[in-house]
């Protein structure tokens, strides 16, 4: 196997599916430790889908920010096989050129409640 493939597969595979329970604990120790604090964020499949689709992209990497109104929020940013940011990407225009462009990066995902209540009721535990 290449080194490239190795790594494409390695930083690609970060992460893990838990356990309905765990999500549960996971979600309720921080909650229980940050009472105020927004609870969750919704990002939608376009965002996520357009981020993915750049060259060289087998991940995404979320930064903890504040935005424009100082409010707590998620940057998001695609990351390459190396587990680097992406940062610039090569596009070709409508002429045929080749030219350097930012990359996509993301925010505006919608913020969840910040009530005191630790889950909501949906939750199945």
């Amino acid at each position: 196997m290449q080194q490239k493939e190795l790594l494409t597969r390695t930083v690609a595979s970060v992460g893990e599916e838990i356990t309905p329970q765990q999500a549960a604990d996971f979600v309720n120790a921080y909650a229980e430790s940050n009472p105020t604090d927004v609870k969750s964020y919704l990002i939608g499949r376009d965002i996520i889908d357009q981020l993915l689709a750049q060259p060289g992209a087998v991940g995404l990497r979320f930064y903890s920010a504040l935005n424009e109104n100082r409010q707590k929020t998620l940057v998001y940013i695609a990351v390459d096989a190396e587990g680097n940011d992406i940062k610039k990407k090569t596009v070709v225009d409508p002429s045929g050129n080749l030219s350097v462009q930012d990359a996509l990066v993301a925010d505006r995902a919608l913020p969840g409640p910040t009530t005191t209540t630790i889950m909501p009721s949906w939750w199945p535990f």
